[in-house]
């Protein structure tokens, strides 16, 4: 806001010394118009029984690059794979891989392409790839665009189920074998599965409340870069 000129009246003091008014209606509605929309995500894994799935909240302008990291944190992957987003109609996003066997799908640039240029009415759904080697494909749906007051915190896991398979576990064969091993000790593979992930694994965990505090610490950390 720029400074007003200094008085130059007794009645212009006066004006000057007049309780501030607050903003009209209008102009209120406005800010919040302008503020960026709530999504309100579904994301659940594909091929996977029974599913492993989150519900996240988060704002409808970030790009779909923040939202490659924001799946990585939130369903429980190492992040060591490449991944790619894929639109209905076969439109890619992703890094483009330039002068690689990738190079012909045309892949757009993720960090050019917001969420809410890809996902414009509730229902909209994208699919999520991660690590071409085992294929990992994950649904996101569009469930809800929510006013900017929601009252609930932007950028959270409000839901889901299951932990998410290992990386590098050799896709959803590769997770049912690892499954069945690790819970029978009678299996073959019984003690190589469990000497390979490194202990105990519990398929049922969920944990929104650890998910919420890396999701905290990594908005924190972007506001501090930005």
């Amino acid at each position: 806001m720029s400074k007003s000129a200094k008085p130059k009246s007794a009645k212009a003091k006066s004006a000057a010394q007049a309780p501030l008014i607050p903003p009209s209606p209008r102009k209120s509605g406005e800010r919040e118009k302008n503020k960026p929309r709530v999504y309100q995500l579904k994301v659940t894994l594909m091929w996977v029984r029974p599913a492993i799935w989150r519900r996240l909240l988060v704002p409808g302008s970030i790009s779909l690059a923040s939202l490659h990291d924001i799946l990585q944190t939130a369903m429980g992957w190492g992040g060591g794979h490449m991944h790619q987003f894929v639109a209905p109609g076969g439109v890619y996003y992703g890094v483009p891989q330039r002068d690689s066997e990738f190079d012909d799908l045309d892949t757009k640039d993720e960090d050019r392409f917001r969420l809410d240029q890809v996902l414009r009415r509730e229902k909209d759904s994208i699919v999520y790839e991660y690590d071409f080697g085992d294929g990992w494909e994950h649904k996101i749906v569009l469930e809800k665009i929510l006013a900017p007051a929601a009252g609930v915190a932007v950028l959270s896991c409000i839901g889901g189920k299951r932990a998410c398979p290992p990386d590098d576990c050799g896709g959803v064969p590769g997770y049912a074998n690892f499954l069945a091993a690790i819970g029978d000790a009678t299996h073959p593979e019984h003690e190589d599965m469990v000497e390979w992930i490194g202990g105990a694994f519990d398929p049922e965990r969920f944990d929104a409340q650890r998910i919420n505090a890396v999701l905290a610490a990594s908005a924190r950390r972007a506001r501090r870069r930005g």
